[in-house]
């Protein structure tokens, strides 16, 4: 009948309607399926091992810097400004305490501060390579402080205790009866002194270079390798997701 046939062409075009609008929506999930979305950026996958090596590495990277800082004001600085020494032989000429005591001062206490004196020690030694006679020092600080004496003992009112350690010392070098031991002088300087010990030497230095530079760049290397474990995990997910499709 004529009536009827205007509805059903009506209801026929609303479903062909609806058909379409859902093979677009499906299409659209497909596509982006197929690809990331726009403007979404997958964050990379982590767990609370890798956030772990994470603050690890961080903090072996800003735990290096306070390590370079400290080890170059103490130890870098003062080794560059120094006199550069080499190492020869020393055999011992002769040793003696010098009559006048020197001055020093010490404190007692809280508010207290007193003065003091201790013995000069002197030992003169040979230099084997050159045959030159010098004054021996203990280190650097020795020659800087007091340029007479061999080293600068602690202050105190004791005066036995001081003059019975600089005697034994002094006994010590007398006892090498013409041995020679390890002793560093200074090629490039004219001045008669001969250090016993080097406060810092070449290896000394090279440990602080070397241990804050390893702390830094094992640091470096296991954010990097953390990184690098989240990118492989992120492109893997991605492999087996296509895969799957």
């Amino acid at each position: 009948m004529q009536p009827f046939s205007i509805p059903v062409q009506i209801t026929l075009q609303g479903s062909h309607r609806r058909q379409g609008r859902a093979t677009f929506s499906t299409a659209g999930k497909e596509r982006y399926n197929d690809g990331d979305p726009p403007n979404v950026r997958k964050k990379m996958p982590s767990s609370a091992g890798e956030d772990r090596a994470m603050l690890l590495g961080f903090s072996m990277m800003a735990f290096s810097v306070p390590m370079f800082f400290l080890l170059g004001t103490t130890i870098l600085k003062p080794f560059m400004l120094s006199t550069q020494r080499e190492e020869s032989n020393c055999t011992t000429i002769h040793t003696h305490i010098m009559d006048d005591w020197l001055d020093c001062a010490f404190t007692c206490g809280t508010d207290c501060h007193s003065q003091g004196k201790y013995p000069c020690l002197q030992v003169f030694v040979n230099l084997t390579h050159s045959g030159q006679k010098a004054l021996l020092y203990y280190n650097e600080e020795a020659v800087q402080i007091n340029s007479k004496c061999f080293y600068i003992p602690q202050c105190h009112r004791d005066r036995n205790d001081l003059l019975s350690s600089a005697l034994d010392i002094k006994e010590f070098f007398d006892h090498k009866n013409g041995t020679p031991f390890s002793c560093f002088y200074s090629p490039d300087s004219q001045s008669e002194d001969v250090i016993l010990i080097k406060k810092c030497d070449q290896m000394v230095v090279f440990h602080c270079l070397f241990w804050p530079s390893l702390t830094l760049l094992g640091g470096a290397l296991i954010v990097c390798m953390v990184r690098l474990t989240q990118h492989l995990s992120l492109l893997c997910e991605k492999y087996s997701t296509r895969v799957g499709d």
